[in-house]
């Protein structure tokens, strides 16, 4: 006879009959997956509860809102503001006219009686600004001085004044780094030295002229021609023969000039020639390789045919050689004869613009040029 057990009540979530269930599938071996709600999300887990909203004040406490009350009042309508003190119900009133005094700095309304002050601008003070000397620009040391008279160079006249061959107002100085001023006598032995200002005169010199300052025999001189070129005293640097025409060069800045006619600083000349009959090949390539005269090798940096090279008899030869008449003793070792001979470019100088027998003076850019041509090592 079978026994009908009496239906018991299903009960959903986590109930008696849950866990005896999961009794059973423990004891299987194997752990019952919980059954999967319609309103369940995607990632299997069920949705979190919803927290309820807070309404009111926290349990912790929070700070009182500030509130702005306006004052009613006839003078003012500026609102009252509360005090940042955490304390409610404490109100401070500003006035628009009353403002609060700031550390540190005095009240106007005092003056200073400025009458015992001492007067600063009967006896102004020089002030001297960084990077400034304070010295006067008038002042020039004695070396340069010579220098710029045209008598030495800046080396030499130490030496001159080491040798005690110089003296200011009367007194022999021999201390290097002596200034002097516009007002001093300087004197070299029995001349006078005048304090002069560099002067850098071109001449386009034509034939028939010699190259010298002062001529006994009283011939024409370079210095006939740049006669009114400037009121101070210039010399001509290096020289040109007589029959020798082209650019020279003057100047009273004694520096410039060693330098200009000195071979270590190789200054660039360029000539032209013509001579008598055509150069030929041999005599050319012999020229270009440096030959040996009067037991010493010369040697040129260029030299070439003018114009399209038909003209044998027309060459342009550059060197930087100071030696006396070197390019006439060049073309005579040869058997040439020279029948004129023109220098058109001198340590960056050009015949440009200055017709036979006229001069000119350097602009700054030109006298830079130079500066900077003799100051190589």
């Amino acid at each position: 006879m079978k026994t009908e057990r009496p239906n018991r009540p299903q009960k959903t979530g986590r109930s008696a009959g849950g866990g005896e269930k999961s009794e059973r599938s423990a004891r299987a071996g194997r752990i019952s997956k919980p059954e999967r709600n319609s309103e369940t999300k995607r990632g299997g887990r069920p949705d979190k509860p919803i927290k309820p909203e807070r309404s009111g004040r926290s349990d912790r406490g929070e700070r009182p809102e500030r509130t702005i009350k306006p004052v009613v009042s006839g003078k003012s309508s500026r609102p009252e503001r509360i005090e940042p003190t955490g304390k409610p119900g404490r109100v401070v009133k500003l006035n628009r006219l009353e403002k609060p005094e700031r550390a540190g700095r005095p009240d106007k309304s005092i003056k200073l009686d400025r009458s015992s002050l001492p007067d600063r601008t009967s006896s102004p003070k020089k002030v001297v600004r960084r990077g400034e000397k304070n010295e006067n620009p008038d002042l020039m040391r004695l070396n340069k001085y010579i220098a710029n008279s045209g008598i030495s160079s800046r080396r030499e006249a130490d030496r001159l004044i080491e040798a005690g061959a110089v003296s200011v107002n009367g007194v022999i100085v021999t201390e290097l780094g002596t200034k002097v001023g516009p007002g001093d006598k300087v004197q070299y032995g029995d001349q006078t030295i005048n304090r002069e200002k560099p002067r850098y005169v071109l001449l386009n010199k034509p034939k028939g002229y010699i190259t010298t300052v002062d001529d006994p025999d009283k011939r024409k001189t370079v210095m006939s021609l740049v006669a009114g070129a400037c009121k101070e005293r210039i010399y001509p640097v290096g020289r040109l023969d007589r029959n020798t025409t082209g650019l020279l060069l003057f100047t009273n800045d004694g520096t410039i000039a060693k330098k200009l006619t000195h071979p270590r600083y190789g200054i660039k000349k360029i000539y032209h020639v013509e001579i008598d009959k055509n150069l030929t090949r041999a005599d050319f390539l012999k020229i270009t390789e440096g030959f040996k005269l009067d037991d010493e090798v010369i040697t040129v940096d260029a030299i070439e045919y003018i114009g399209d090279g038909k003209d044998k008899k027309q060459i342009g030869i550059e060197l930087h050689s100071g030696q006396n008449r070197i390019v006439r003793r060049i073309f005579e070792h040869f058997e040439y004869k020279v029948l004129r001979l023109d220098r058109v470019y001198y340590a960056g100088l050009t015949k440009k613009n200055l017709p036979r027998g006229n001069w000119r003076l350097l602009d700054e850019q030109e006298i830079n040029l130079l500066k900077m041509i003799s100051s190589k090592p």
